[in-house]
C-alpha cells in the first residue's frame, strides 16, 4: 500500500514503520493427520490446473472469490454488551505494540490480536473485551491483528491467557464481551506519524478506551475527517498545515471531545488536557445508530481495570499544552 501523500511533494517516511506481527505462536490443533490430507488436496489441485491449460481453459489466476463469513459471525468489531461464544490461543508480541501502532505493549502484557472481520481495518483498536475462560476472566485490550482467525478466534497474550485457563491446553473455549467506558489511564494522547509535514498529516490517538469512530483536523471554520488506515493512524494525504491542531475525536459510543495545542512533533507522544468521558469531559453527542445487541451493558468496577500504561524505555510523553515560547498554547475545549 502507499501512504497516500501528494505526488508534489516529496514521499513522506512513515510507511516503513507500519507494524508488523511479531512472535506469534500457534498452539497444536490435533493429530498430524490433516498433513497428509492437505498434500493430497494440494496434489489434486495441481492436477486439475495441468488439465485445465492443457484443454485449453484459461489459466486460474483470477483472486479467489471472498470468503464468507459463518451464519451469526460479526463484519464489525465487538460493541456493546452482547456476550459471543469463540475460542482462544495465545502469542507473544515480544514487546511491540501490534498492528495498532502503539509504541509498545500495555505494561500488564494484557494485550489480544482479533481476527480480520474482528479488527475491522484498524477499528477496533483500543478497546477492550473481557475474556471469560475455564480459569476465570481477564480483561485486554485490543492491541493487534490475527490474520488467519475467523470470527470468534482470539490470540490473547501469553500472560492473559493464563489467567483463564493452563497454558499447557493451548486452545480453548471461551466467551467475550465488548467493555463500554472502561476507566481512562489519563487524558487523551497523540502522535503524530514519522515522516509527516505539513503536507501529510497522520496520528495516532491513545488513551480514548473506547474504539474511536472518527478524527478530524480543524482548519479555519471547518473540520477535515481524517481517515484511518488498518494500522491504526488517521490521515489526512493533502495535510493539515503546520499547526499547532485542534483534533476532535468521537468514539463508537458518542463520546466526543476536541483537544489543542497538538504540534508537528513526529514520533513523539503529546498528552492533551482532555479525557474523552468520565469526570470533567465534554457532554456524550447523540449515540450513533446500532442495533439492540450492540446497546451498553453494566460497567464494571474501576478495581478490575488493568493499567494499560506503556512499560520504560518507550517515547516520552510532551504535554501538548507546554508549547514553545514562539507558540501561544491554546485552552483545551470540547467541539
Amino acid at each position: 500500500m502507499t501512504d497516500g501523500s501528494a505526488p508534489s511533494r516529496p514521499a513522506p517516511a512513515g510507511d516503513e514503520h507500519r507494524p508488523t506481527r511479531a512472535g506469534h505462536r500457534r498452539a497444536p490443533t490435533g493429530p498430524r493427520r490433516w498433513l497428509a490430507a492437505g498434500g493430497l488436496a494440494a496434489l489434486a489441485a495441481v492436477v486439475a490446473v495441468t488439465l485445465a491449460v492443457r484443454g485449453g481453459a484459461a489459466p486460474a489466476c483470477a483472486a479467489p472469490p471472498p470468503r464468507a463469513l459463518p451464519a451469526g459471525a460479526l463484519a464489525a468489531p465487538p460493541l456493546g454488551s452482547t456476550v459471543h461464544s469463540g475460542k482462544a490461543t495465545f502469542y507473544d508480541s515480544k514487546g511491540a505494540g501490534g498492528n495498532c501502532s502503539r509504541p509498545a505493549a500495555p505494561a500488564n502484557h494484557l494485550y489480544v490480536a482479533l481476527g480480520p472481520d474482528e479488527y475491522g481495518a484498524g477499528a477496533s483498536c483500543g478497546g477492550h473485551l473481557d475474556v471469560t475462560g475455564p480459569r476465570g476472566t481477564v480483561r485486554v485490550l485490543v492491541m493487534d491483528q490475527c490474520p488467519e482467525c475467523e470470527p470468534g478466534h482470539l490470540d490473547l497474550s501469553a500472560e492473559a491467557f493464563a489467567r483463564i485457563a493452563d497454558p499447557v491446553q493451548g486452545l480453548v473455549k471461551v466467551s467475550y464481551r465488548a467493555v463500554v467506558d472502561p476507566p481512562l489511564p489519563g487524558p487523551l494522547t497523540f502522535r503524530v506519524k514519522e515522516g509527516a509535514s505539513q503536507w501529510w498529516f497522520a496520528v495516532l490517538v491513545g488513551d480514548h478506551g473506547n474504539p474511536l469512530r472518527a478524527v478530524e483536523v480543524r482548519q479555519g471554520a471547518s473540520w477535515r475527517a481524517a481517515a484511518r488506515e488498518d494500522y491504526n493512524y488517521w490521515l489526512i494525504p493533502s495535510g493539515a498545515g503546520p499547526g499547532p491542531y485542534t483534533i476532535r475525536v468521537t468514539d463508537a459510543y458518542g463520546h466526543r471531545a476536541t483537544a489543542t495545542g497538538i504540534r508537528m512533533l513526529p514520533g513523539q507522544v503529546q498528552r492533551s488536557t482532555v479525557r474523552m468521558y468520565g469526570a470533567g469531559a465534554p457532554a456524550r453527542t447523540a449515540t450513533p445508530s446500532r442495533s439492540a445487541s450492540a446497546r451498553p451493558g453494566p460497567r464494571p468496577s474501576a478495581s478490575a481495570i488493568p493499567s494499560t500504561t506503556a512499560p520504560p524505555g518507550t517515547p516520552a510523553v510532551v504535554d501538548a499544552a507546554a508549547a514553545p515560547a514562539s507558540v501561544a498554547p491554546i485552552p483545551a475545549g470540547c467541539g
